[in-house]
């Protein structure tokens, strides 16, 4: 290794993993769907809102869609 690197002759790149970035949104959910995802990443030792993009991922590659059947 150097002992000194000169970073202003360094040609920039893009990050090659930035389309894996999450993106942080704010969301309202039901007190109900929290505690659900609270109870199964205490079963699972997984962080409650990891379980939450994990199944809304699952949506996504399954093009899932939501019910809109209401009484």
């Amino acid at each position: 290794m150097r002992k000194e690197y000169e970073f202003d002759k360094m040609a920039p790149r893009k990050n090659p993993y930035a389309r894996r970035l999450k993106k942080q949104v704010t969301i309202r959910l039901g007190e109900d769907v929290v505690e659900y995802f609270k109870r199964l990443a205490e079963e699972t030792g997984i962080p409650y809102q990891s379980l939450i993009n994990l199944y809304l991922r699952d949506c996504v590659t399954h093009e899932r869609k939501p019910s809109m059947n209401w009484e």
